[in-house]
């Protein structure tokens, strides 16, 4: 079978804010988590064959994971349940402006446990895309199993995908962890990091010249920077490219830079060429294509329960005031 899109990396338990009991004390929700996880349901809302490669705990939250994804039509053949190991947990923490932060229960857990030998590389050398993030290079030996999978991928002519999605408290060492993501970048044809990502790996406010940098430097086509409610950026051909997000009734922001990834690969296989040829104006339809699936995550609590379908994006695009363009 041959994929558009496979991503390989952790997929876990998100505790999300769910409002206080009688009694006052604070109540959570469970609902899929885990980037690669998040993109991969995403892009199957928008039509496309999607897989997932990772390995969560045979317990009561690594069959959720298992079974939501499937309920998303994502192959989870490729996610395997460990009889050993337990599924990793995490607790979001929200602003008053729907922000997130989040308390990570993970030590010898199961997704940093995927080895080389857990995955299905017939399903790897199968796909158009293979997308991967940061946390599943955190250590070994998900780091390890991860760049095989991507080294695979990339010999068969997969485009490859990366999104640092940076996550401090999982990081033994900040030193390391920087050395890590500049290292990746190489194999990296599409990258989406935020803002805060620039400022910490290269140290700059600039976004701009930490987006062509990225290109020169390690051979990216296609370099995209987030700026939360602010939109995005990418340049192409000489030119900066900005796209504001728009103007939706944010509650929670997890899952947002995800479906913003989700919604400019989309544009990408519905293209159909190489992501460093795009004219101007599919990068300007695939940048608000993008901004309006991320804000439109943003309106409801949890990652899958507020993917968008190709229409939600399109009533966006078309009906809802754009905010003030990224700096």
């Amino acid at each position: 079978m041959e994929y558009d899109f496979v991503s390989v990396g952790e997929v876990l338990i998100d505790f999300t804010p769910a409002g206080k009991s009688g009694s006052g004390a604070a109540l959570f929700q469970q609902n899929l988590g885990g980037a690669p996880g998040n993109v991969a349901c995403a892009v199957a809302k928008l039509g496309h064959r999607s897989a997932f490669i990772g390995m969560a705990g045979d317990d009561a939250f690594g069959r959720f994971c298992k079974n939501t994804m499937s309920a998303q039509n994502v192959d989870v053949k490729g996610l395997k349940l460990s009889a050993d190991k337990n599924t990793t947990l995490a607790f979001v923490h929200l602003s008053d402006s729907g922000d997130r932060s989040f308390s990570f229960y993970r030590k010898n857990l199961a997704d940093v446990s995927l080895s080389a030998s857990d995955i299905d590389m017939d399903v790897v050398r199968s796909t158009k895309i293979l997308h991967f993030g940061g946390v599943s290079l955190s250590h070994e030996p998900s780091r390890s199993a991860t760049l095989h999978a991507v080294t695979e991928a990339k010999k068969a002519g997969a485009l490859i995908s990366f999104d640092p999605n940076i996550r401090m408290s999982l990081w033994d060492d900040a030193a390391e962890l920087k050395s890590v993501m500049l290292d990746v970048f190489r194999y990296a044809d599409v990258v989406k990091l935020s803002e805060e990502e620039v400022a910490f790996i290269f140290e700059t406010g600039d976004t701009e010249a930490a987006i062509e940098h990225i290109k020169q430097t390690y051979g990216a086509k296609l370099v995209m920077a987030t700026f939360g409610p602010r939109g995005a950026a990418t340049s192409a051909g000489g030119r900066y490219y900005e796209s504001p997000a728009f103007d939706v009734k944010t509650i929670d922001t997890t899952g947002s830079g995800d479906c913003f990834l989700a919604g400019a690969l989309y544009c990408l296989l519905s293209y159909g060429k190489p992501a460093g040829s795009l004219t101007p104006d599919e990068i300007v339809r695939m940048l608000a294509f993008a901004n309006a699936s991320g804000s439109i995550a943003s309106t409801k609590m949890g990652a899958v329960s507020s993917l968008p379908s190709i229409e939600d994006i399109e009533t966006c695009i078309n009906t809802v005031k754009p905010l003030r363009p990224a700096p």
